[in-house]
């Protein structure tokens, strides 16, 4: 499961070395590896959203109270990371031009498809086989309750 206060940390993180980096004049091109780090924290952020949209259903079901909270976390980040955004936007813009923006966007969308086919369908994998796991788990120990169940009630009868 995505971390959502690691997530908007490392944003913070990389997005403060941004901002500082325009303070002093670097070049766009030199802070690569901030503004990398800050898009997948972002896209972390984003697909931590859609995980609190739709919960596991284990979680749904033992740890209502937490989902809420999740939900409310997941929702402040995704508004810091929107200010943040917005802020880059602001600077790259101004500092850049226009069309730098544009190639920002480009790059984030490409870094955000690779992530998704390397680390969000990975954890989708290993959420569903969790939640079948527990499944499984909830109808043997069912079934087993039943089966005893069953068992006594023959006993009782006499008929084993």
């Amino acid at each position: 499961m995505i971390e959502i206060a690691a997530a908007l940390s490392a944003a913070t993180t990389a997005f403060n070395a941004i901002k500082k980096g325009f303070e002093v004049g670097r070049d766009i091109e030199s802070m690569a590896g901030d503004l990398g780090r800050w898009m997948g924290a972002a896209s972390d952020i984003d697909k931590a959203g859609e995980y609190a949209k739709n919960p596991p259903l284990f979680k749904k079901l033992f740890a209502a109270g937490s989902v809420e909270e999740e939900a409310m976390a997941t929702f402040m980040a995704k508004k810091k990371a929107e200010d943040m955004r917005a802020q880059l936007k602001q600077i790259i813009i101004l500092t850049r031009g226009m069309s730098a923006w544009d190639e920002l966007l480009k790059t984030e969308g490409d870094i955000r498809k690779k992530r998704q086919q390397a680390v969000y369908a990975q954890e989708e994998k290993r959420r569903k086989a969790l939640e079948i796991s527990a499944i499984i788990m909830g109808v043997a120990v069912m079934g087993g309750f039943l089966a005893w169940l069953i068992s006594l009630g023959l006993k009782a009868r006499g008929l084993i």
